[in-house]
């Protein structure tokens, strides 16, 4: 039986969410996000293909994006729309001070709002957005803490939510073992991403505790897309 398919591990910790952690590898990992979420999370091609459609240039959008992480996904989001005339304004959110530092001293598009708070904070403030989008979350909720996410994430957007994660699997954890230690180095990319893929879903767990009006696609490689689509 495979040793890692056939059981989630959510109480593995990685070395990042220790609060004394090495600050500069901290760093490195934050600035490292880009390079493994462009290889890996395949988010220019959820663009193209579930946002990118119900866009028009004729009209400004909003989009959040929960837990930014090392704030490349909306820097890159912004980027994409920008070369498609798109104009899109984006809130983005972390509960993990140590990110908002980060990003305050990267260059960052006037697009986007990087905020330290959760989606439960802009929920109180009856905010809302045309799109809500997510990386790398999941894996880290229990399931009570999933299903939260979600309603929240569907409460504060107005056409579409999607949450883009790992999908645990034997091959994924053998591949990332093998290339992630030739392309990072000096940070947490390589130990946390091992615990972060025994810590993630696979497809049918995931659609077994979600609520019935999301769907949830594979995306290559070892990638689970949960989608709810109000448009």
């Amino acid at each position: 039986m495979p040793v890692f398919l056939s059981k989630r591990r959510p109480n593995l910790i990685e070395y990042m969410d220790h609060k004394d952690c090495d600050p500069a590898l901290l760093e490195n990992t934050y600035r490292q996000f880009a390079t493994i979420n462009l290889l890996l999370s395949q988010w220019k091609s959820i663009y193209k293909n579930e946002l990118r459609p119900l866009m028009h240039e004729s009209k400004t959008y909003t989009l959040l994006d929960i837990g930014f992480g090392g704030g490349d996904v909306p820097i890159q989001l912004t980027e994409w729309a920008k070369k498609d005339g798109i104009d899109v304004k984006i809130t983005a959110i972390e509960t993990d001070k140590r990110a908002f530092d980060y990003v305050q001293k990267i260059d960052t598009p006037n697009e986007i709002t990087f905020k330290y708070c959760s989606s439960t904070d802009l929920l109180s403030e009856s905010v809302s957005f045309d799109f809500v989008i997510s990386n790398h979350v999941l894996h880290h909720l229990s399931e009570h803490q999933t299903n939260q996410i979600l309603k929240e994430a569907k409460a504060l957007a107005s056409q579409k939510v999607i949450f883009n994660d790992i999908e645990r699997s034997d091959i994924g954890f053998a591949l990332f073992t093998t290339f992630a230690r030739l392309i990072f180095r000096n940070s947490f990319i390589v130990a946390d991403g091992l615990t972060s893929i025994k810590r993630s879903y696979t497809k049918a767990e995931i659609k077994e505790m979600i609520p019935k009006n999301w769907t949830v696609k594979r995306l290559f490689p070892f990638r689970l897309l949960l989608i709810h689509d109000k448009s």
